[in-house]
């Protein structure tokens, strides 16, 4: 098994999903480099952070954040371009995970009880093979006292691409689109929308007016990167 992996390191190996170094075999997904200079945000530690702002006057939100920050043509954006388009699903496992064990010990985010993927339209996932925000959440869940639910919030009609759409383009391609199939599950709960990056804001404005039609419920919102600073 030793010469088996050492032959495949030397004719696969395996590579940083942000900067494309050769990964060490103690290295999963980033090299060591990358895992302790990506820019993180911290947003989960101050309230009225950035990513909260974005959402003031459109939505009712109880905590927002974001593990990344997203600059363009950066580190992070190579990583998330390698996860949602080139289907390295463990990026998602990975940030997710990580980012559990930050949110799990503060006091905004402990007492989550499900969390809950922004859904892709079946028409896409099918086409894609995955939904990166279902990903990023099982890594959440496995660090998180919280139940992952990819079922309740479903999107009903299928839309358009939000990439080079203005914000107000990306906000009526969205509006009124979302589903929750089980209400009473998710009455007086708090729970946890999840995306992979967040940028005008306008999916998930329009899954929390949704969400915020169950009675009682607590909506906060985390995303593994954001362009908002």
């Amino acid at each position: 098994m030793h010469w088996w992996n050492y032959l495949a390191d030397l004719f696969y190996p395996r590579l940083c999903m942000s900067c494309e170094r050769q990964l060490m075999r103690f290295e999963p997904v980033l090299c060591s480099y990358c895992e302790a200079h990506l820019p993180q945000t911290h947003f989960h530690h101050h309230k009225e952070n950035p990513v909260e702002v974005l959402f003031w006057g459109r939505c009712e939100v109880f905590r927002a954040a974001a593990y990344y920050r997203y600059l363009k043509s950066g580190k992070v954006q190579h990583l998330i371009h390698n996860f949602k388009y080139k289907g390295f699903r463990e990026i998602g496992h990975f940030v997710g995970e990580k980012y559990g064990v930050e949110l799990s010990i503060s006091p905004d985010f402990a007492d989550i009880s499900y969390i809950i993927p922004v859904p892709l339209h079946p028409k896409r996932q099918r086409h894609r093979g995955f939904n990166q925000s279902e990903e990023f959440g099982k890594g959440l869940a496995k660090s998180m006292t919280a139940v992952l639910d990819a079922q309740n919030l479903v999107r009903a009609v299928h839309t358009t691409t939000q990439t080079r759409k203005s914000r107000w383009e990306r906000y009526k391609n969205v509006s009124e689109i979302f589903v929750v199939n089980d209400i009473p599950k998710l009455e007086n709960q708090h729970v946890l929308l999840v995306d992979d990056v967040i940028t005008t804001g306008s999916t998930i404005e329009a899954c929390v007016q949704t969400l915020k039609q169950v009675p009682g419920i607590r909506v906060s919102v985390v995303a593994m990167a954001t362009a908002a600073h």
